[in-house]
C-alpha cells in the first residue's frame, strides 16, 4: 500500500496507538520464548488467558457478552497465523457453502484484509459491487459508517450480507483519488453464472470467473456447445482465468484434467501424512474431445489459488500456453474443519506443487507471454497487485522469487479493446506467432 493510501486509512482511523521498538532485552526475552513451548509452559500460558478472562468478566466496566469474548479469541488466534486461516460461526460457516455452490446473498466481491481494512480482489462479473463501479485493489474503510478497523474479515464480510432489497454505504479510498469514494449499493441475489463462452474467428473463448461446485459441469457444457457450433472449423481453445480468485480445489483438478490425459496435476505438502497427497489426470471422454486442439490460458494479477493450480499444471505439462500477466501467488490449501453446531475453522494446512514442483506462494506464475492491456488514464498507477506477498501473515515457504512489484488485473469490458484476448485469438488463427506457442511436450 503506498503512502497516500495509509495517510488516508490513517486519517479515516477511530483512534491511534502510539509504538516504539523493542529494548534490546525484550528483543532478547521474546526471541528466546518465539521456539516450541514444552507440556507444562503450554498449560502456564493456557491458564494466564484464563486469568485475563476471569479478570475481564469480574471487572470490564460493563458485563461483557462471554461468548463473543471466546469467539473473539478464537478468531484472533486463527488470524494470527495467516491472511486465510480464521473462525466462522455457524451462518458464517453457512455462507461459505452457499458461496461454493455458486449462489448466495451479498454485493459480490472478493475481499482479503490487509493493513486492517478490507482490500478487494475483484468484483464478481454482473453483481451490485461491478455494477457499482468497485475496482480491484479498492479499500473499504467504513461500512454504513462504522470503521472497518478493529473488525475481523469475516465480520466485515457478515456486514455486507444482508436481506436482499437492503442498501449498505461503503468509504473507499482508491488509489489516484483525492478524497474517499462514498457509494450506497443495494444486496442482491448473488447467483452468477461460474462458465460463459462465445467464439471469434473460429476460436472457443471459455471464461470461468469461479471454482465453484458448477465450475466442471460449466466447462464441459461450454466445450460441447463451441464444438457444436463450430463442428471442424474450431481452431482452438481459450481458457480466460483473469480475476478468477480461485474456490474448490477439487474443481481445479478436475478442471486441469479436462484438458490433460495423463501425468501429474498437483501435489499438497502439510504437516500430516493425510495432508500429503497427489492428484494425476486420466484418460476420459473429455480430455479425448479436446484432444489435438490449440489451447491458450489467460491469466493476470488476480487469478488466484485453484485459477493457478490449473495453469501451473497445463503449463508444466506443456498442453497450454499461459498468456497475460503474473499471477497472484496464493500457493496454500485451507481446509474447513466443521466444529459443528459452533460453526467452522478455516485453517491452513498444507502448500500445494505444480507438476514440476514448483511452489508458487508469494510468487505467483509468470506467463509464456507477457501481455499489457491500453489500461485508461482514469484507472493508470492503481491497476496492479502485488498478491500475497504483500499480505501480512503469509506464510512464504516457496521455490521461486517473492512478487515485489505488481501485476495488472484490468481487463476492459470491451473484447475488441482486450489485448491479451485478441492477441490470444490471433496467435490460434495464425495471425501471429511466439515461439512460447504451441509449446513442445518434448521441450
Amino acid at each position: 500500500m503506498n503512502s497516500t493510501i495509509k495517510s488516508a486509512l490513517l486519517a479515516l482511523s477511530i483512534g491511534l496507538f502510539a509504538g516504539s521498538s523493542l529494548p534490546a532485552f525484550a528483543q532478547e526475552v521474546e526471541q528466546k520464548e518465539s521456539g516450541p513451548l514444552d507440556p507444562q509452559q503450554v498449560y502456564e500460558e493456557l491458564n494466564l488467558f484464563g486469568e485475563i478472562f476471569d479478570r475481564i468478566r469480574s471487572e470490564y466496566v460493563d458485563a461483557p457478552n462471554e461468548k463473543e469474548l471466546i469467539r473473539a479469541a478464537i478468531q484472533g488466534m486463527l488470524t494470527s497465523l495467516d491472511p486465510h486461516s480464521g473462525y466462522l460461526d455457524p451462518d458464517d460457516y453457512q455462507d461459505v457453502r452457499e458461496d461454493t455452490q455458486g449462489t448466495f446473498g451479498g454485493l459480490g466481491i472478493e475481499v482479503i484484509m490487509e493493513d486492517e481494512v478490507i482490500k478487494v480482489v475483484s468484483p464478481i462479473d454482473d453483481t451490485p459491487a461491478a455494477k457499482a463501479g468497485i475496482l480491484a485493489n479498492d479499500y473499504i474503510v467504513e461500512l454504513d459508517g462504522e470503521p472497518v478497523r478493529g473488525k475481523s474479515l469475516d465480520e466485515a464480510v457478515e456486514m455486507m450480507r444482508g436481506e436482499v432489497g437492503t442498501d449498505i454505504d461503503l468509504t473507499i479510498i482508491r488509489e489516484g483519488a483525492d478524497e474517499p469514494i462514498k457509494m450506497t449499493i443495494t444486496r442482491d441475489v448473488i447467483t452468477f453464472q461460474v462458465v460463459r463462452s462465445f467464439t471469434q474467428d473460429n476460436v472457443g473463448v471459455i471464461r470461468l470467473a469461479r471454482f465453484t461446485g458448477q465450475a466442471y459441469a460449466g466447462v464441459e457444457d461450454a466445450i460441447d456447445d463451441i464444438q457444436a457450433e463450430l463442428g471442424s472449423d474450431l481452431k482452438g481453445l481459450i481458457l480466460d482465468l483473469r480475476n478468477n480468485p480461485g474456490g474448490l480445489v477439487d474443481q481445479s483438478v478436475f478442471i486441469a484434467d479436462a484438458f490433460l490425459s495423463r501425468g501429474n496435476v498437483l501435489s499438497t505438502r502439510g504437516r500430516s501424512e493425510e495432508e500429503n497427497a497427489r492428484y494425476d489426470a486420466n484418460p476420459d471422454d473429455l480430455d479425448r474431445k479436446v484432444a489435438g486442439l490449440n489451447l491458450i490460458v489467460l491469466v493476470n494479477g488476480g487469478s488466484a489459488s485453484a485459477s493457478e493450480i490449473v495453469a501451473g499444471a497445463l503449463q508444466d505439462q506443456k498442453r497450454a500456453t499461459l498468456v497475460g500477466t503474473r499471477t497472484f501467488g496464493k500457493g496454500s490449501v485451507q481446509s474447513i474443519i466443521s466444529l459443528g453446531q459452533n460453526g467452522a475453522m478455516r485453517l491452513t494446512t498444507s502448500r500445494y506443487y505444480t507438476p514440476s514442483g514448483r511452489s508458487i506462494q508469494a510468487a505467483g506464475i509468470m506467463p509464456d507471454i507477457e501481455i499489457f492491456q491500453d489500461v485508461p488514464e482514469e484507472l493508470q498507477g492503481r491497476d496492479e497487485i502485488i498478491g500475497e506477498a504483500a499480505l501480512d501473515g503469509q506464510i512464504g515457504g516457496g521455490t521461486e522469487d517473492e512478487a515485489t512489484t505488481g501485476s495488472s488485473v484490468y481487463v476492459p469490458s470491451d473484447r475488441e479493446k482486450d489485448n491479451q484476448l485478441q492477441y490470444a485469438i490471433d496467435l490460434i488463427t495464425g495471425e501471429k506467432t511466439h515461439e512460447a506457442f504451441p509449446p513442445d511436450p518434448n521441450g
